[in-house]
């Protein structure tokens, strides 16, 4: 058995390996039942997922959270690279590959379902799992390091690992079906970097959390010792993908800024502007690729927008199509920051 100096946990409050191993291999011990759970209760949980994401109902998204089994054989890889167990890996890799085909090919159906005229840009059960940041990347991991210490010790209830891993694995993946049914293939990735961030979040914190608790070099009570997979590569991959993942993460965190910096200049340029009518205000901007649309209350007409343009010149980049809509409904096409202003709507 393990040491005390290999962990950081007292034996009484800590899950032996046999225990851990059967609850996260789910080829070991009773195969049938726990495969046959895994596959319902994902069917399920996908499903409630989905409906939760297209009828905008974050309630039901959460119960599907609650019941979503996929973190098992994420936690699964995790326990396997710290023991070295290249089988264990392996099997719960195949889990969660065909979980995602699972889950995805369940928003493709109920993609199909959905009227064409669906706009997807303004659900924000969509949109909100469309642009992950590294905000998400820090939220996994400590969701990652949540599921690791409750499924390791004795002393934290079953049911909250589960639920903690869960939050941010079969909702991405039901987004990533339902975008990519829709066409919506840039949406789609952005979904699916979102799910991969999560997992090797997970795995990452799952591999530190298990090795902290001594499970690296403990003996199986079956008599086995760890395994043969050559550990250092395991963990190569692990930050290899940490890497791949953090690129889009990073430059979405930097396009959130820039986008958040440049709606409040709009915002308070397009105030002024509009201000020299007496009553006047803005009461939206909202700026989406390279379109910002403000929208105001003006008594009468509103001024000149070739003033507007000219005061955003050097607030926002060259390039951004400045859309004016008004309180009486009507639409007014600004022109293009860096280009030749219209006069009028």
């Amino acid at each position: 058995m393990s040491t005390a100096r290999d962990r950081i946990l007292p034996e009484s409050q800590r899950w032996d390996l046999g225990h851990l191993s059967d609850h996260l291999d789910l080829l070991h011990g009773d195969r049938a039942s726990k495969v046959s759970a895994f596959w319902t209760m994902l069917t399920l949980s996908a499903v409630i997922a989905v409906a939760g994401v297209l009828g905008n109902s974050t309630a039901t998204v959460i119960g599907a959270m609650i019941i979503a089994p996929l973190g098992v054989p994420i936690m699964g890889i995790a326990l396997g690279i710290v023991r070295g167990e290249g089988v264990l890996v392996a099997r719960s890799g195949a889990f969660v590959a065909g979980g995602i085909v699972l889950v995805v090919g369940i928003g493709l159906v109920a993609s199909a379902m959905l009227p064409r005229t669906t706009d997807l840009l303004t659900n924000p059960q969509v949109t909100g799992r469309t642009s992950p940041t590294l905000v998400d990347m820090v939220a996994a991991i400590a969701t990652g390091l949540a599921g690791a210490v409750g499924m390791s010790r004795r002393d934290v209830s079953d049911v909250l690992p589960g639920v903690a891993i869960a939050i941010s694995l079969v909702p991405p993946l039901g987004v990533v079906g339902v975008c990519a049914g829709q066409g919506q293939w840039e949406m789609a990735l952005g979904a699916f970097v979102l799910f991969a961030s999560n997992m090797v979040a997970m795995v990452l914190a799952g591999t530190l959390t298990f090795t902290a608790y001594g499970y690296a070099t403990e003996l199986a009570t079956d008599g086995g010792g760890v395994g043969h997979l050559r550990r250092r590569r395991a963990y190569t991959a692990i930050a290899a993908g940490l890497v791949l993942v953090l690129i889009p993460l990073l430059a979405n965190s930097v396009a959130t800024t820039l986008i958040a910096l440049w709606t409040q200049r709009v915002s308070s340029t397009a105030q002024a502007w509009v201000g020299k009518v007496p009553g006047g205000r803005v009461t939206d901007v909202t700026v989406e690729s390279r379109t910002a649309v403000i929208s105001v209350i003006c008594p009468g007409e509103p001024p000149s927008v070739s003033e507007l343009m000219k005061a955003l010149d050097g607030q926002v980049p060259d390039g951004v199509q400045i859309m004016v809509g008004t309180s009486v409904g009507k639409q007014i096409d600004a022109g293009v920051v860096g280009g030749p202003p219209r006069t009028s709507g």
